[in-house]
């Protein structure tokens, strides 16, 4: 700080955050273009690149919208060897349910978006999967169906097609204490995850929210047991509520051959890979995302901030201590 200054800049959340403390450490100029949407400008040794949070110039238009586009991300996981799931788009209800039955158990989304938003996991009936579909209909109009798989939440970070990070993701769940409804239960998590995360995790208390306690045997103003464990999202989206526990270390190789091996295919050099895993540590998984803007802030104390300012800078990195 005595000689770049201060390490941080206003109002920019934490994923923008992280990569910028890190820049300004190294004495790569910043410019902060917008705030609010984590927009910020690197300039280091005549190089300059624009960033929104992980988001960067080195990830082009069409590798971007390959990711925006769910359906065509699944086609190119599937093209390249990597284990996905059964996956069509929504149509007509005879034709949905069809899908659902021979699955059992579908995912519904959009086939556009980010931050769990319109998505139902584990949907099992032919009447939570209208309600399912015309949810992700508000937030896309087309509209994806997906095999459910159960198993365990993973994100992992791949940056310049080398693994930096792996988190398994838990969904938003609380605890009853025999006296506090669902409803207040959930109300008071959401608090103390938004507190924990600047405002980036909350639990939203919508009809998603309401099937999946329904679920679990309960309506939102029933009092649940000291002690019984209600999960209250299917989908383990820090977001939607849900938490992060970093499993790095014990990363299965196939896991991570796997994550480097989607990142090639989407042609990606800065993703985050959602898989759905039985452990962290063997080799089973199916591959459902891949997310252009991972949140780096999410993984600490991996060095992904580190490593997405090598990437951008690589001549910064004799500075590092």
């Amino acid at each position: 700080p005595l000689f770049v200054g201060p390490d941080r800049a206003e109002d920019l959340n934490p994923y923008a955050q992280i990569i910028v403390s890190e820049a300004l450490r190294r004495g790569i100029r910043v410019n902060v273009e917008d705030a609010s949407a984590g927009l910020f400008c690197l300039e280091f040794g005549g190089r300059r690149i624009r960033c929104r949070e992980s988001l960067s110039d080195l990830t082009s238009a069409v590798v971007l919208s390959r990711c925006d586009d769910k359906r065509v991300t699944h086609k190119i996981l599937g093209q390249a060897g990597l284990q996905v799931p059964r996956q069509c788009l929504a149509g007509s209800d005879a034709d949905n349910d069809k899908f659902l039955t021979s699955c059992g158990a579908v995912v519904v989304k959009p086939l556009r978006g980010e931050q769990g938003q319109g998505i139902s996991v584990d949907v099992r009936s032919p009447e939570e999967l209208r309600a399912a579909v015309e949810l992700a209909q508000a937030h896309c109009d087309t509209v994806l169906l997906e095999e459910y798989v159960s198993g365990d939440d993973l994100r992992i970070v791949v940056i310049d097609y080398t693994v930096v990070a792996a988190a398994l993701r838990k969904p938003a769940t609380v605890v009853g204490d025999g006296t506090h409804t669902v409803s207040d239960l959930i109300a008071k998590q959401s608090r103390r995850r938004a507190a924990a995360t600047g405002g980036e995790s909350r639990i939203p208390l919508d009809g998603e929210t309401r099937r999946c306690v329904e679920l679990a045997g309960l309506k939102l103003n029933d009092i649940p047991a000291a002690g019984q464990q209600i999960v209250v999202r299917k989908a383990a989206n820090l977001h939607t509520g849900g938490t992060l526990h970093d499993v790095t270390a014990e990363l299965h190789p196939a896991l991570a051959q796997a994550a480097v091996a989607a990142a090639r295919a989407i042609e990606i050099p800065v993703c985050g890979l959602d898989l759905i895993v039985q452990a962290a540590d063997r080799p089973d998984y199916v591959m459902i995302e891949v997310n252009e803007r991972p949140g780096l802030a999410n993984h600490e104390p991996q060095p992904t901030a580190e490593r997405f300012v090598d990437l951008l800078f690589p001549e910064s990195q004799h500075q590092n201590p």
